[in-house]
Protein backbone atom coordinates (compact mmCIF):
# COMPACT_ATOMS: atom_id res chain seq x y z
CA UNK A 1 0.00 0.00 0.00
CA UNK A 2 1.93 3.23 -0.90
CA UNK A 3 0.93 6.43 1.28
CA UNK A 4 0.60 9.51 -0.21
CA UNK A 5 0.44 12.85 0.90
CA UNK A 6 -2.03 13.60 3.85
CA UNK A 7 -3.74 17.06 2.37
CA UNK A 8 -2.41 20.27 3.68
CA UNK A 9 -4.12 22.04 6.66
CA UNK A 10 -6.16 25.03 5.66
CA UNK A 11 -6.72 28.11 8.12
CA UNK A 12 -10.07 29.31 8.20
CA UNK A 13 -11.37 31.80 5.88
CA UNK A 14 -8.67 30.86 3.04
CA UNK A 15 -9.56 28.16 0.12
CA UNK A 16 -11.39 25.23 0.77
CA UNK A 17 -9.32 22.19 1.35
CA UNK A 18 -9.18 19.67 -1.30
CA UNK A 19 -11.12 16.49 -1.12
CA UNK A 20 -8.90 13.48 0.30
CA UNK A 21 -9.78 10.72 -1.74
CA UNK A 22 -8.36 7.11 -1.59
CA UNK A 23 -8.22 5.08 -4.41
CA UNK A 24 -8.19 0.93 -4.32
CA UNK A 25 -7.59 -0.86 -7.63
CA UNK A 26 -5.42 -4.16 -8.05
CA UNK A 27 -3.73 -2.78 -11.37
CA UNK A 28 -1.19 -0.35 -11.02
CA UNK A 29 -1.59 1.63 -14.36
CA UNK A 30 -5.26 2.42 -13.25
CA UNK A 31 -3.85 3.72 -9.69
CA UNK A 32 -1.35 5.89 -11.10
CA UNK A 33 -3.79 7.47 -13.70
CA UNK A 34 -6.54 8.43 -11.28
CA UNK A 35 -4.09 9.27 -8.44
CA UNK A 36 -2.18 11.73 -11.32
CA UNK A 37 -5.26 12.84 -12.56
CA UNK A 38 -7.00 13.43 -9.08
CA UNK A 39 -4.36 15.49 -7.46
CA UNK A 40 -3.43 17.26 -9.84
CA UNK A 41 -5.99 19.48 -9.17
CA UNK A 42 -7.20 22.19 -6.66
CA UNK A 43 -10.12 20.73 -5.63
CA UNK A 44 -9.31 16.88 -5.18
CA UNK A 45 -5.81 15.05 -4.00
CA UNK A 46 -5.43 11.31 -3.09
CA UNK A 47 -3.91 10.99 0.16
CA UNK A 48 -3.21 6.83 -0.49
CA UNK A 49 -3.32 4.14 -3.07
CA UNK A 50 -4.44 0.43 -2.32
CA UNK A 51 -4.01 -2.47 -4.48
CA UNK A 52 -7.13 -4.64 -2.57
CA UNK A 53 -9.93 -4.13 -0.09
CA UNK A 54 -7.65 -4.86 2.91
CA UNK A 55 -5.41 -2.02 2.01
CA UNK A 56 -7.85 0.23 1.13
CA UNK A 57 -9.50 -0.60 4.45
CA UNK A 58 -5.93 0.10 6.21
CA UNK A 59 -5.74 3.38 4.18
CA UNK A 60 -8.89 4.80 5.02
CA UNK A 61 -8.15 3.91 8.91
CA UNK A 62 -5.25 5.99 8.76
CA UNK A 63 -6.22 8.72 6.83
CA UNK A 64 -10.37 9.00 7.49
CA UNK A 65 -10.18 10.07 3.56
CA UNK A 66 -13.76 11.91 2.20
CA UNK A 67 -14.22 9.18 -0.20
CA UNK A 68 -12.90 5.75 -1.48
CA UNK A 69 -13.04 4.93 -5.01
CA UNK A 70 -13.01 1.25 -4.67
CA UNK A 71 -12.49 -1.26 -7.58
CA UNK A 72 -14.99 -4.17 -7.35
CA UNK A 73 -12.56 -7.10 -8.52
CA UNK A 74 -9.27 -7.28 -6.59
CA UNK A 75 -7.22 -10.44 -5.68
CA UNK A 76 -7.25 -10.75 -1.78
CA UNK A 77 -10.11 -8.86 -0.49
CA UNK A 78 -12.43 -7.76 -3.01
CA UNK A 79 -14.34 -4.49 -3.52
CA UNK A 80 -17.56 -6.52 -2.41
CA UNK A 81 -15.93 -8.04 0.49
CA UNK A 82 -14.23 -4.49 1.84
CA UNK A 83 -17.26 -2.13 1.30
CA UNK A 84 -19.27 -3.07 4.52
CA UNK A 85 -16.08 -2.44 6.59
CA UNK A 86 -15.27 0.98 4.68
CA UNK A 87 -18.82 2.57 4.80
CA UNK A 88 -17.76 3.01 8.37
CA UNK A 89 -15.34 5.00 7.74
CA UNK A 90 -15.84 7.19 4.81
CA UNK A 91 -18.58 7.58 1.59
CA UNK A 92 -17.24 4.80 -0.68
CA UNK A 93 -17.99 5.25 -4.54
CA UNK A 94 -17.54 2.19 -6.72
CA UNK A 95 -14.74 2.93 -9.71
CA UNK A 96 -14.70 0.06 -11.62
CA UNK A 97 -15.43 -1.77 -15.17
CA UNK A 98 -17.75 -4.34 -13.73
CA UNK A 99 -21.00 -3.55 -14.25
CA UNK A 100 -22.98 -6.73 -14.16
CA UNK A 101 -26.47 -6.36 -12.91
CA UNK A 102 -26.13 -8.53 -9.51
CA UNK A 103 -22.00 -6.67 -8.58
CA UNK A 104 -23.90 -3.20 -9.05
CA UNK A 105 -27.05 -4.47 -6.33
CA UNK A 106 -25.04 -5.70 -3.66
CA UNK A 107 -22.65 -2.97 -3.93
CA UNK A 108 -25.30 -0.24 -3.56
CA UNK A 109 -26.85 -2.57 -1.19
CA UNK A 110 -23.86 -2.69 0.91
CA UNK A 111 -23.66 1.03 1.25
CA UNK A 112 -22.00 1.91 -1.82
CA UNK A 113 -22.59 6.07 -2.58
CA UNK A 114 -22.21 5.73 -6.08
CA UNK A 115 -21.22 3.21 -9.42
CA UNK A 116 -19.14 4.57 -12.33
CA UNK A 117 -17.87 2.45 -14.77
CA UNK A 118 -14.69 3.23 -16.68
CA UNK A 119 -15.48 4.29 -20.26
CA UNK A 120 -18.83 5.79 -19.21
CA UNK A 121 -17.09 9.84 -17.68
CA UNK A 122 -15.27 12.21 -18.16
CA UNK A 123 -12.55 13.84 -15.53
CA UNK A 124 -15.15 16.76 -14.54
CA UNK A 125 -17.65 14.43 -14.35
CA UNK A 126 -15.35 12.07 -11.80
CA UNK A 127 -15.01 14.76 -10.00
CA UNK A 128 -18.47 15.99 -9.49
CA UNK A 129 -19.63 12.67 -9.02
CA UNK A 130 -17.11 12.37 -6.25
CA UNK A 131 -18.02 15.84 -4.89
CA UNK A 132 -22.17 14.47 -4.33
CA UNK A 133 -21.20 11.25 -3.11
CA UNK A 134 -19.72 12.80 -0.38
CA UNK A 135 -22.63 14.96 0.15
CA UNK A 136 -24.49 12.09 -0.32
CA UNK A 137 -25.97 12.40 -3.46
CA UNK A 138 -26.17 9.08 -5.23
CA UNK A 139 -24.23 9.06 -8.74
CA UNK A 140 -24.22 6.13 -11.71
CA UNK A 141 -23.61 5.90 -15.02
CA UNK A 142 -25.90 4.25 -17.47
CA UNK A 143 -23.99 1.17 -17.63
CA UNK A 144 -24.84 0.90 -13.67
CA UNK A 145 -28.53 2.25 -14.37
CA UNK A 146 -29.05 -0.16 -17.01
CA UNK A 147 -28.11 -2.94 -14.87
CA UNK A 148 -30.06 -2.14 -12.01
CA UNK A 149 -33.05 -1.32 -14.67
CA UNK A 150 -32.33 -4.82 -15.85
CA UNK A 151 -31.93 -7.00 -12.91
CA UNK A 152 -35.59 -5.31 -11.98
CA UNK A 153 -37.27 -6.34 -14.59
CA UNK A 154 -35.94 -9.74 -14.23
CA UNK A 155 -36.47 -10.53 -10.61
CA UNK A 156 -40.25 -9.31 -11.21
CA UNK A 157 -42.22 -12.88 -11.46
CA UNK A 158 -44.56 -13.04 -14.71
CA UNK A 159 -47.86 -13.05 -13.01
CA UNK A 160 -47.21 -10.03 -10.74
CA UNK A 161 -48.54 -7.18 -12.29
CA UNK A 162 -50.28 -6.31 -9.64
CA UNK A 163 -47.66 -5.58 -7.17
CA UNK A 164 -44.60 -3.71 -9.41
CA UNK A 165 -41.39 -3.24 -7.78
CA UNK A 166 -41.01 0.46 -6.25
CA UNK A 167 -37.97 1.07 -8.38
CA UNK A 168 -40.02 0.62 -11.53
CA UNK A 169 -43.69 1.66 -10.14
CA UNK A 170 -44.82 2.21 -14.29
CA UNK A 171 -45.78 -0.57 -16.02
CA UNK A 172 -45.75 -4.39 -15.79
CA UNK A 173 -41.56 -5.46 -15.85
CA UNK A 174 -43.05 -8.57 -18.85
CA UNK A 175 -44.49 -6.05 -20.39
CA UNK A 176 -41.33 -3.50 -20.52
CA UNK A 177 -39.06 -6.28 -21.40
CA UNK A 178 -41.43 -6.87 -24.15
CA UNK A 179 -41.75 -3.75 -25.43
CA UNK A 180 -38.03 -2.78 -24.61
CA UNK A 181 -36.69 -3.72 -28.62
CA UNK A 182 -39.29 -0.92 -29.90
CA UNK A 183 -38.14 1.53 -27.19
CA UNK A 184 -35.94 4.06 -28.98
CA UNK A 185 -36.07 4.01 -32.85
CA UNK A 186 -39.91 3.32 -33.86
CA UNK A 187 -41.11 5.33 -30.87
CA UNK A 188 -38.85 8.34 -31.35
CA UNK A 189 -39.47 8.81 -34.60
CA UNK A 190 -42.88 8.61 -34.11
CA UNK A 191 -42.76 11.16 -30.71
CA UNK A 192 -39.51 13.40 -32.32
CA UNK A 193 -37.70 13.23 -28.88
CA UNK A 194 -34.20 13.86 -29.39
CA UNK A 195 -31.85 11.59 -28.50
CA UNK A 196 -30.83 12.72 -25.01
CA UNK A 197 -34.67 12.94 -24.61
CA UNK A 198 -35.52 9.32 -25.68
CA UNK A 199 -32.56 8.22 -23.29
CA UNK A 200 -34.61 10.25 -20.51
CA UNK A 201 -37.68 8.93 -21.76
CA UNK A 202 -36.50 5.26 -21.22
CA UNK A 203 -35.14 6.23 -17.46
CA UNK A 204 -38.78 7.90 -16.62
CA UNK A 205 -40.31 4.52 -17.95
CA UNK A 206 -38.48 2.19 -16.12
CA UNK A 207 -39.52 4.09 -13.01
CA UNK A 208 -36.24 6.47 -12.20
CA UNK A 209 -36.81 9.77 -10.21
CA UNK A 210 -35.43 12.75 -11.50
CA UNK A 211 -32.39 12.83 -9.20
CA UNK A 212 -31.64 8.81 -10.31
CA UNK A 213 -31.99 10.18 -13.84
CA UNK A 214 -29.49 13.17 -12.91
CA UNK A 215 -26.89 10.92 -11.95
CA UNK A 216 -27.53 8.27 -14.53
CA UNK A 217 -26.99 11.00 -17.38
CA UNK A 218 -24.79 13.37 -15.33
CA UNK A 219 -27.21 16.51 -15.34
CA UNK A 220 -28.08 18.87 -12.93
CA UNK A 221 -32.47 18.24 -11.50
CA UNK A 222 -33.08 21.36 -13.31
CA UNK A 223 -32.23 20.58 -16.81
CA UNK A 224 -33.87 16.86 -16.23
CA UNK A 225 -37.11 18.91 -15.56
CA UNK A 226 -36.54 20.56 -18.56
CA UNK A 227 -36.07 18.27 -20.78
CA UNK A 228 -39.46 16.21 -19.02
CA UNK A 229 -41.09 19.30 -19.15
CA UNK A 230 -40.40 18.80 -23.68
CA UNK A 231 -41.13 15.47 -23.65
CA UNK A 232 -44.28 16.09 -22.11
CA UNK A 233 -45.67 18.12 -24.64
CA UNK A 234 -44.33 15.96 -27.68
CA UNK A 235 -46.21 13.49 -26.17
CA UNK A 236 -48.79 15.41 -25.51
CA UNK A 237 -48.92 14.58 -21.64
CA UNK A 238 -49.01 15.71 -17.92
CA UNK A 239 -47.88 12.82 -15.96
CA UNK A 240 -45.18 10.36 -16.15
CA UNK A 241 -47.51 7.98 -15.88
CA UNK A 242 -49.47 8.82 -19.05
CA UNK A 243 -46.23 9.33 -20.75
CA UNK A 244 -44.26 5.70 -20.20
CA UNK A 245 -47.75 3.98 -21.41
CA UNK A 246 -47.61 6.18 -24.60
CA UNK A 247 -43.87 5.61 -25.20
CA UNK A 248 -43.90 1.95 -24.38
CA UNK A 249 -47.12 1.87 -26.93
CA UNK A 250 -49.41 0.45 -23.74
CA UNK A 251 -51.68 3.70 -23.82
Amino acid sequence: MQHLNPGPDFPPGTVTAPLRLVVADDNPVIRAGLTALLSDREDTTVVAEAADGREAYEAALVHRPDVVLLDVRMPGVDGISALPHLVRLAPVMMLTYSHETETVREALRLGAGGYLVHGEFTTEQLVRAVRDVREGRPHVTPGAARALVNGVRESAPAHAEPELPPFLGLVPPQKLSQLQPDVGQSYRSRFQLSGREAEIMDLIASGMTNQQIAAACFISEKTVKNHINRIFAKLHSTTRSQAAAKWLGVA
